[in-house]
């Protein structure tokens, strides 16, 4: 499942018996709660250069592939025998396996005793166990980072009970959301419900100021630690979706607790959000859409429902009625009320136990009041069109097909290019377009034939989208060099083909306005001092 990966194959139930909240106590939303513990950890860290290659490296890809499945023998196999800095805060962390006291004193000098004040750790004899997970977390954009979280639940088949406030680390959903996210500089952003904090992490890299929220005082602190950790200045707030955050931003992003779960069901709050159906998706895009400065953007990773009786798209769409803003919605999963109820009981980790059955009725009959016949998973990105720009549109698609990850820089350009296509027939004729450097041709037919069968223009990156062309359309498109404007191009191949010249051009837009949009067609760059369209003009 592309999207939808259930947060629990990654993270978990906090313990009951963490210490009281003290002076030393990085969990206390007191003055002084947060010291000069994170510091002295992270000095530990890179002192011990414990980064995520280094732990990949020790565990083998056996074992890291082991870990990703939540089993840790292979792992504790590979570090059998090893007690340097890097195997001990591997076992003690990430597998969460009990360590020799001695052993943790020497990867962590001076801090056991305060970590475990702290409620990060218990000491038991002459073993120490984590209480709460500190793991790396890294990225292909060159982030590297430390991450404070809930200890992963189910390791080894476990059947661990997990906290209302359980606070989820990184998970296939976090990571999809980085994806998401756009990383171009801007000014404030907002990481809404940001949990762990590990959206913050990577907007702190481009935004001046960031802004974390969240209503799970346990995950702000949780985050707090994080940040101060990383040494990263972010501005936590307390509140529900918008509340929080009066001023207008330049970027949200959000992978907000959007399951639907009966009201009255076990409230998790990492993942529900207790409002009815999707109200609470919609509430952050729309809520979103409406403080964003021009040019501002927002993604969102959610889920959406389908009516049992209805169009899914046109429901989709009437959430944006009034709103000045354009989106795109990406359905990357559909699954049928039956399948989304176990997913979601199994990541509760209700299978066999005695709730299961009694839980599930209960959630079958929540969507059937609700008239919900499936949900959708996967994309919104939402844009306020700058100043001087007043062009909406809503795009609403399924697209299950692969994709080049991160999406979030091919997003962020679409309306631009929407603008682009939708100018006029006479400004799209008398402009210079090239083919997008990374669309190859693709062609198949029978052997010894002359000619192919069918040939497919075939985009590399980013959507991965494809066109089959016909003579016409892949001669025009072939030839779309940047040397000539489009319209001298049509008339050139409607001769070739011996075509009606005005018959070929109106059939051509008709289909080159969507090559452009999903970015199969570009602009060509030519001279400043010739006259062209432009994104302003269209």
């Amino acid at each position: 499942m592309p999207d939808s990966d259930s947060p629990r194959a990654a993270q978990a139930a906090h313990p009951t018996d963490v210490a009281e909240a003290s002076d030393d106590d990085p969990l206390s939303t007191g003055p002084q709660g947060l010291s000069d513990l994170p510091v002295r950890l992270r000095d530990a860290l890179l002192h011990a250069d414990w980064t995520v290659d280094a732990v990949t490296e020790r565990l083998g890809d056996q074992g890291s592939a082991a870990l990703a499945r939540n089993h840790t023998v292979p792992g504790l196999r590979a570090l059998a025998g090893q007690d340097d800095a890097t195997a001990v805060l591997t076992r003690l962390w990430p597998l969460q396996d009990a360590v020799d006291l001695a052993a943790a004193h020497r990867a962590l000098p001076h801090l056991v005793e305060p970590l475990a004040r702290a409620g990060f750790l218990a000491v038991e004899g002459d073993q120490v166990r984590a209480l709460v997970d500190i793991r790396p977390y890294g990225s292909d954009d060159g982030l590297s980072a430390w991450i404070a979280a809930d200890l992963t639940p189910g390791l080894d088949g476990r059947v661990d009970p997990i906290a209302d406030d359980y606070v989820l680390g990184v998970s296939p959903a976090s990571t999809t959301m980085t994806q998401l996210a756009t990383r171009r500089p801007v000014g404030t952003a907002v990481d809404l419900g940001t949990g762990c904090g590990v959206q913050s992490l990577h907007l702190a890299r481009h935004a001046d100021t960031v802004i974390a929220t969240d209503v799970n005082a346990r995950a702000l602190d949780l985050a707090r630690f994080t940040f101060a950790l990383n040494a990263i200045d972010v501005d936590v707030r307390t509140g529900s979706l918008y509340e929080p955050v009066t001023e207008r931003v330049d970027q949200i992003v959000s992978n907000p607790p959007y399951v639907m779960a009966p009201p009255g069901s076990a409230h998790l709050t990492y993942r529900e959000g207790g409002m009815r159906a999707d109200d609470l998706v919609r509430e952050v895009v729309v809520g979103g859409a409406q403080r964003l400065n021009p040019g501002g953007t927002l993604q969102v990773l959610g889920n959406w429902a389908h009516p049992a009786d209805g169009d899914w798209q046109d429901r989709l769409a009437g959430w944006f009625a009034g709103v000045d803003c354009t989106a795109h919605i990406v359905q990357r999963e559909y699954l049928s009320a039956a399948e989304y109820v176990e997913l979601w009981l199994a990541d509760a980790g209700l299978i066999g136990t005695s709730d299961y059955r009694r839980a599930y009725d209960e959630w079958l009959d929540y969507f059937a009041a609700e008239q919900i016949g499936g949900v959708g998973m996967g994309w919104i990105f939402v844009s306020r069109p700058a100043e001087g720009v007043q062009r909406s549109k809503i795009d609403i698609e399924e697209w299950p097909h692969s994709v080049e990850l991160p999406i979030g820089p091919t997003a962020e350009r679409r309306p631009q290019r929407q603008r682009s296509a939708s100018c006029s027939d006479e400004e799209l004729l008398a402009s210079r377009w090239v083919l997008a450097p990374d669309v190859v041709q693709e062609t198949t037919g029978r052997p010894g034939q002359a000619d192919p069968a069918h040939v497919v223009l075939r985009q590399r990156r980013g959507f991965c989208r494809a066109v089959e062309v016909d003579t016409a359309l892949g001669g025009i498109l072939g030839a779309c060099d940047g040397e000539l404007p489009l319209g001298v191009i049509i008339d050139v191949v409607a001769e070739l083909l011996d075509a009606e010249a005005a018959d070929l051009r109106t059939a051509s837009l008709q289909r080159i306005r969507p090559l452009i949009t999903d970015g199969l067609l570009d602009l060509a760059a030519i001279d400043p001092e010739e006259p062209r369209h432009t994104e302003e003009t269209a």
